[in-house]
């Protein structure tokens, strides 16, 4: 028989720290991932043209991204298309080491191994892709890691995603599947973001904290009473 103290035992919520990255856990954005993919496989010649017509297509991407953030990841994914899937996710993995570890800000991981101190689990919540992440993921020795996909055909991408983008809503979804399978609770649980397009999972914890806010989410925060992080690269 199970006594009672064994079962309240066994129904006990998890404690989970939800971090977006880019921006939040390190100094980077989608934007330069694909920018140094891009660069090191063409030709050492052609590389400060495409800089530069590549330039133009960031203004576009930039008032996007200010709009909807979710519509921002679908249209620029579509840049992947035609690259070699191996090719790409070989560079991934070299440019974690030579590049992502650079950009971690060392108040990040405090934080993060303070939770893990804690018993808390860590979960990675970003519109990043799969590939790119699983290696910074790997080393914060992440629990979970919610991000998304690109299609791949015959070898290449296609440019689409084959998961939903992960901003704003779509990132509290994501979150509610997660808690549902490992028994999380949310009003116990801690959420960093720094955009506007993180405030929906900073909402819906019981513990939010803006990092490094944009102007909008540094507003909300302020007014909600929100404890606010100014991290740094400089230790």
């Amino acid at each position: 028989m199970v006594n009672e103290f064994t079962y309240v035992h066994s129904k006990r919520k998890k404690t989970a720290a939800f971090f977006d990255v880019d921006g939040t856990i390190v100094s980077t954005t989608i934007v330069h991932y694909y920018v140094r993919f891009r660069s090191h496989l063409l030709p050492t010649f052609l590389r400060p043209f495409w800089l530069a017509w590549f330039a133009l297509k960031v203004v576009y991407y930039f008032f996007l991204d200010k709009v909807s953030r979710t519509r921002f990841n679908q249209v620029f994914y579509r840049n992947y298309r035609g690259l070699k899937a191996e090719s790409v996710k070989q560079l991934a993995g070299e440019q974690f080491e030579t590049y992502v570890r650079s950009k971690l800000f060392p108040a990040a991981l405090d934080c993060i191994r303070e939770h893990q101190n804690r018993g808390h689990l860590i979960v990675l919540v970003t519109g990043s892709l799969d590939f790119i992440i699983q290696p910074l993921a790997d080393y914060l020795q992440a629990d979970a890691a919610l991000t998304v996909q690109l299609e791949e055909a015959h070898g290449k991408f296609t440019g689409e995603l084959t998961t939903p983008p992960l901003s704003e809503a779509e990132k509290v979804r994501a979150i509610q599947t997660f808690v549902e399978q490992h028994n999380v609770g949310l009003a116990a649980s801690y959420a960093y973001g720094d955009s506007r397009a993180d405030l929906p999972m900073l909402q819906c914890v019981g513990n939010p904290v803006a990092i490094n806010p944009s102007k909008g989410l540094r507003q909300v925060a302020t007014e909600s009473g929100w404890e606010i992080g100014e991290w740094t690269l400089k230790t």
